[in-house]
């Protein structure tokens, strides 16, 4: 089951987007997302979750015309709302998750919902973060990136080490290499191939693929 989950962060207005909103078996608000996505989605979620503080009167009944279920949350809680629509998503059965308008605002907040991938992947469960023009995902093994050659392709590692790290179809091979968290050497590599192969023995690695424009 595929869920999508769209936060209160920046958003933009683009099909992408839409289409990836549209195709969710499962469409949950984190709060204020759901703002966001009557804005910008078309289609109201199914669930709306958190402690509700950013979702005003004229989006509540929009979802509650569509029959979305609300689950409030208090205030003074432990998780965040998109933690919350995390642990939702993972309790319903998950089997793929793409989390939108997860960026952008406060620093400390992108950052946690960022780490938030840590979540899924210990969970084993494929979670990406999406923009009009990115992906963001972790991987725990191995990923085929596919893309246009010339997209950028940053590895960042999320453990002390990412270890045994192989690729292929990319300008700057790692072969049986080494990741070190704080060290910036796998940001801003690029396709030189329509498919780049990335596998390694040990850590979490987050892959960032920026799509380049398409020509004409």
């Amino acid at each position: 089951m595929h869920t999508v989950i769209v936060a209160n962060g920046e958003l933009e207005d683009h099909p992408r987007l839409r289409e990836i909103w549209r195709a969710g078996d499962l469409r949950v608000a984190a709060n204020g997302g759901a703002v966001r996505a009557r804005a910008l989605l078309a289609l109201p979620p199914h669930v709306v979750i958190g402690d509700l503080d950013s979702l005003d009167d004229a989006t509540r009944a929009w979802c509650e015309r569509a029959r979305a279920r609300i689950l409030p949350h208090p205030r003074d809680k432990d998780e965040t709302d998109l933690e919350l629509a995390l642990d939702l998503a993972l309790a319903r059965g998950a089997t793929e998750i793409t989390l939108l308008g997860t960026l952008g605002g406060r620093l400390d907040q992108t950052l946690a919902n960022v780490l938030l991938l840590v979540k899924t992947a210990r969970a084993r469960v494929p979670a990406r973060i999406a923009g009009a023009d990115y992906d963001a995902w972790l991987v725990w093994e191995r990923v085929a990136v596919r893309g246009r050659v010339g997209d950028t392709v940053s590895l960042i590692p999320l453990t002390e080490r990412v270890e045994g790290i192989v690729t292929t179809g990319l300008r700057y091979p790692l072969r049986n290499e080494t990741l070190s968290l704080g060290a910036a050497r796998g940001v801003s590599n690029v396709l030189v191939a329509e498919c780049a192969e990335i596998a390694f023995a040990r850590g979490l690695l987050l892959v960032v693929h920026l799509f380049a424009a398409a020509e004409g």
